[in-house]
């Protein structure tokens, strides 16, 4: 892997005022050559002009969050991060790389989860060049990497986890979105780092079941709401009982024999169960 460094360049503004003043002294001493009908004069002032082309090749301009991956013959010299009008070796091949924050909005990816099931999926990653040679010389395209490993990461995610906690499966996608969330960044940034990128955030933007099992898994979800709920009712009711039986016997309001106890027990649950309210029968006594 390529190490980032520093390159030496200085600023272009004093190299630009000599290298103007020297094109005028190249063309004053063409034009006099000329004149003179001297050879010599001719001669160097073509060099001169040359040697100014040069030193003008030798600047460049260094935007915020922007650098230059400097080369010098094929081979890595440094990376200039200084920003505004520099001048460095004419030789120098400069290649300009981006460092601002990017987005990249995946795209819906179907997958089957833990438990086998089809979901679709799809992640919004914010990322960053932070080591210019390695995403310059370590990979062929980083941005293609960065594209092709996310999409990778997902996958992985998306079959190491269930959707849901229909059954006992602990983190599930859809109940734990901040760990999942966070499993997700440490991957890509694992993947990422070859091509020295920073991942400064991963989150999953869609999570759905596919489209030819969603109605089936969304009458599983209400069937397990409504058996929760009913639980739920029952486990109330029957704390109400027993509380309706206790404070019966505590302050011996009436002695009920077993028979009748049974009876209470089954009109209060009735009472407190049923999804409609109660008709009341009120004992007139025998008639005649």
């Amino acid at each position: 892997m390529h190490r980032e460094k520093s390159v030496a360049t200085m600023t272009g503004l004093g190299w630009l005022f000599l290298n103007i003043l020297a094109y005028a002294g190249v063309v004053i001493m063409f034009i006099s050559a000329i004149a003179r009908e001297d050879i010599a004069m001719l001669i160097v002032s073509l060099v001169g002009l040359v040697a100014n082309i040069a030193v003008t090749v030798g600047f460049f301009v260094v935007n915020p969050n922007e650098a230059a991956v400097i080369l010098l013959f094929g081979e890595y010299r440094g990376t200039c991060k200084t920003n505004g009008f520099r001048w460095g070796n004419p030789f120098f091949t400069k290649r300009k790389i981006s460092l601002k924050a990017r987005n990249l909005n995946g795209e819906r990816l179907k997958v089957n989860d833990k438990s086998g099931n089809p979901i679709e999926i799809a992640a919004v990653v914010v990322w960053q060049v932070d080591n210019t040679a390695q995403a310059m010389f370590d990979v062929d395209d980083y941005y293609d990497y960065v594209s092709t490993q996310s999409e990778s990461a997902v996958r992985h995610l998306a079959s190491r986890y269930a959707y849901d906690g229909g059954d006992d499966h602990g983190i599930t996608l859809r109940g734990a979105t901040d760990e999942v969330n966070e499993n997700l960044q440490k991957e890509l940034q694992e993947r990422l780092s070859r091509a020295g990128v920073e991942v400064i955030e991963a989150r999953l933007s869609h999570l759905a079941y596919a489209p030819e099992i969603a109605h089936a898994m969304l009458q599983r979800q209400q069937a397990s709401a409504v058996v929760a709920a009913r639980r739920k009712i029952v486990d109330g009711a029957v704390g109400m009982v027993e509380m309706a039986l206790g404070e019966l016997s505590e302050k011996q309001i009436v002695e009920l024999p077993a028979d009748q106890k049974a009876q209470l027990v089954s009109n209060l649950l009735v009472v407190l169960c049923s999804e409609h309210a109660a008709q009341p029968v009120v004992n007139t006594g025998a008639t005649r």
